[in-house]
């Protein structure tokens, strides 16, 4: 079975809670969908999780954050963000993900949303470095006039690891780029490094978090 045809056997379109604007290839539940995909890591692609709805709302209630401009949206999950960037007006989006069953996602989810013109889903993996991915995604390192003007990322501090893979690349990006990412409030956030823009609070599945809402802030990462 392609990548493309899992995700469409396994979830089915649904509006997005906190950006119902924006319909989402979403699974019953995770764990029969993880067994199926024999994974090591878990179905991201497949819910609308908080940092991204948030994320996803801002650039919605501020377009002027992406309208006209270049976008890169790393750990991309099931795209929504980047959708929500290409509805907002960005010029082009690049949503990038280790997982290629979330590239597949991404590539449904933005076609079921009329911006697959816009959209364009890639292999992605952080640890690459700004500037030295190394798989098509031009993340404007030394002497790349190509590179985005905005990157965003949400939810990619739960894990410590991750989140220090994270701050390095995004912090190197905001050389660049405008940053933005969200979180909500998850253990490793690293909010000294951060400027706080926004607080929503986001409902969320009750099987992905510990209760039926979550606070979810934006944060710039100055450069």
């Amino acid at each position: 079975m392609t990548p493309e045809a899992l995700v469409r056997s396994a979830t089915v379109q649904s509006a997005v809670p906190f950006v119902p604007e924006i319909m989402l290839a979403t699974a019953a539940e995770p764990y029969g969908l993880w067994d199926r995909t024999q994974r090591e890591a878990p179905p991201f692609w497949a819910f609308p999780w908080a940092g991204g709805q948030g994320l996803a709302r801002y650039v919605l209630d501020y377009p002027g954050a992406v309208r006209g401009r270049r976008v890169l949206d790393v750990a991309s999950g099931s795209g929504l963000v980047a959708i929500a960037s290409a509805k907002a007006g960005a010029a082009k989006v690049t949503a990038g993900d280790i997982d290629e069953l979330a590239v597949a996602a991404i590539g449904v989810n933005a076609a079921a949303n009329g911006v697959s013109g816009l959209v364009t889903a890639r292999l992605f993996d952080l640890s690459a470095g700004w500037g030295e991915t190394g798989d098509g995604i031009s993340t404007g390192g030394p002497g790349d006039d190509a590179g985005p003007d905005v990157v965003l990322a949400a939810d990619v501090f739960y894990q410590r690891d991750l989140a220090a893979l994270a701050l390095t690349f995004l912090s190197a990006a905001a050389s660049n780029a405008d940053v933005l990412v969200a979180d909500p409030g998850r253990a490793f956030v690293p909010r000294a490094a951060l400027t706080p823009l926004a607080t929503y609070e986001v409902p969320v599945l009750s099987v992905l978090e510990d209760g039926p809402l979550k606070a979810v802030t934006i944060y710039r990462l100055p450069a």
